[in-house]
């Protein structure tokens, strides 16, 4: 199977409270692969972030990275209520149709793997190995606070290099990239408006995220433990070693209890590894192409 140099942009149609919106998706190798790989990216991020890793990979399978509804080239919402992890598993649910898989994987950094754990809990779901990137089911208030304090936020930039330097200011914890690894990651992230540029994403899907509250916390909490406990597919837990999202002790229980997960951990990198770094390419390769 050829490997691209870019990937194709496709879209699906999925439904919402007020009626339809448009996702679209970045495709990556032979369209006719029934092998698949579903990568799916962080709250604000969209889904360019996996451009490396799914280079590496997309001569083995076919690799899709959406744009989560409010991000990137997709729509958005009428209601921003509707930005929640429910309405995206129903939405992935809506893609995952569309790719008529013969095997299903998937990739999920931060927002991304909560939304693979909703899809992997299902009833009769079709996710044969998941790769949860810094996440699980207790996230720490810490890190909260801290994405609580730019999501949404109204920026705007006059140069790429300079919105690159500011998002840097706010990603540092991504670890360590070069200056042209760090440039790839941005570009994508932002979306020209007059002379400048401003986030690739709808500033209303920090509404409900700021209306989180304690209990929603604890509840939410909860269920994602159950969901975890209910799953029985091979998992591969990364965490930056630095991570304030996903704590160490969260980790280890998920090492022990549900599908067991096995745990890699990245030295010098909090949340959350961008999977662009060769040794964390590598730690994905090795479970996905595992016999």
């Amino acid at each position: 199977m050829g490997q691209p140099a870019s990937p194709r942009l496709r879209e699906v149609q999925c439904l919402d409270t007020r009626g339809l919106h448009r996702m679209a998706y970045w495709e990556w190798g032979d369209p006719s692969n029934g092998r698949v790989l579903v990568c799916v990216h962080g709250l604000a991020r969209q889904g360019r972030d996996f451009d490396t890793l799914a280079a590496d990979l997309c001569g083995h399978y076919r690799v899709v990275c959406p744009d989560v509804v409010g991000r990137g080239r997709s729509d958005w919402l009428a209601d921003p209520m509707g930005y929640s992890i429910p309405a995206y598993v129903a939405d992935m649910v809506t893609l995952l149709a569309r790719l008529d898989a013969t095997q299903l994987d998937w990739v999920g950094t931060s927002m991304g793997g909560l939304i693979g754990l909703g899809v992997a809990a299902l009833a009769g779901s079709p996710l044969h190995r998941l790769v949860l990137n810094d996440v699980g089911p207790a996230i720490e208030p810490a890190a909260l606070a801290r994405i609580g304090t730019y999501i949404g936020a109204a920026v705007r930039w006059r140069t790429v290099e300079e919105a690159a330097d500011a998002l840097w200011a706010i990603s540092q914890s991504f670890g360590p990239h070069s200056r042209e690894q760090w440039l790839a990651l941005t570009r994508p992230q932002l979306v020209a408006e007059g002379d400048g540029f401003r986030p690739h994403y709808d500033p209303a899907i920090a509404v409900p995220f700021k209306a989180i509250t304690p209990e929603l916390v604890r509840a939410g909490e909860a269920a994602l433990w159950a969901a975890w406990d209910s799953l029985r597919l091979p998992v591969l837990l990364l965490r930056g070693a630095q991570s304030d999202l996903l704590s160490a002790a969260t980790a280890q229980a998920m090492v022990t209890r549900g599908p067991k997960a096995r745990l890699v951990e990245f030295s010098g990198v909090g949340h959350a590894p961008t999977l662009v770094q060769p040794e964390q390419r590598q730690a994905v390769r090795d479970f996905l192409l595992a016999p």
